[in-house]
């Protein structure tokens, strides 16, 4: 089936939470209100004519820079039916959370987490919502646009210099910085294709 067909038959199911249809460049993505996102979903992976089985990639977007607030975009596909769409749910900035959508794909659950660490867009219902990507101690949401884009001594992560300070113990071990006495990666990456000789 095609996107716009596709768009056509979920605005007709579900006319009050599509807010707009937008196609570009041959791909067509379905804004949607955030409130029945688990109920849309869960209709798109089981109605026979789609079977949107498989959840390609879930990423969030901040555009309050441009007045209007996050939005979380599922990419769709179909692998029986060979089609996909893009969803778009519409997340305003006073009330950052949507409701998670692995009751409908299990493999969201890592996807939800990224965006949840970088951009502080909560899922509600996800049963281990934490950090994936940075330290539990990381203050702030790297993607947001008004993350600093460099840190000064307030914003810089506090487990900074605890890390330093690991790295020198583990040199003991062989995990040391590369110096002109050091072999390089790419020269152990040769001896272990000779055997080592």
């Amino acid at each position: 089936m095609e996107p716009l067909a596709i768009a056509d038959k979920l605005k007709k199911k579900f006319p009050d939470d599509v807010l707009d249809i937008v196609e570009a460049r041959k791909q067509v993505g379905v804004i949607l209100r955030r409130d029945h996102i688990v109920e849309i979903c869960g209709w798109l992976h089981d109605d026979p004519d789609l079977l949107f089985d498989h959840l390609l990639g879930l990423c969030g977007v901040d555009y309050r820079p441009k007045g209007r607030g996050f939005e979380v975009v599922y990419n769709l596909y179909s692998i029986h039916n060979r089609h996909m769409i893009r969803l778009r749910a519409d997340i305003p900035e006073d009330e950052c959370w949507l409701d998670s959508v692995i009751p409908v794909w299990r493999g969201a659950d890592w996807h939800e987490r990224e965006c949840y660490d970088l951009l502080g867009i909560e899922f509600r219902g996800h049963p281990d919502l934490r950090r994936i990507l940075l330290p539990e101690d990381w203050q702030g949401h790297p993607l947001r646009k008004d993350y600093p884009l460099s840190p000064t001594k307030k914003t810089e992560w506090q487990g900074y210099e605890e890390l330093k300070e690991l790295s020198k113990a583990l040199r003991v071990h062989g995990f040391q910085q590369e110096s002109s006495n050091s072999k390089t990666a790419q020269h152990l990456v040769k001896e272990a294709g000779n055997g080592g000789t």
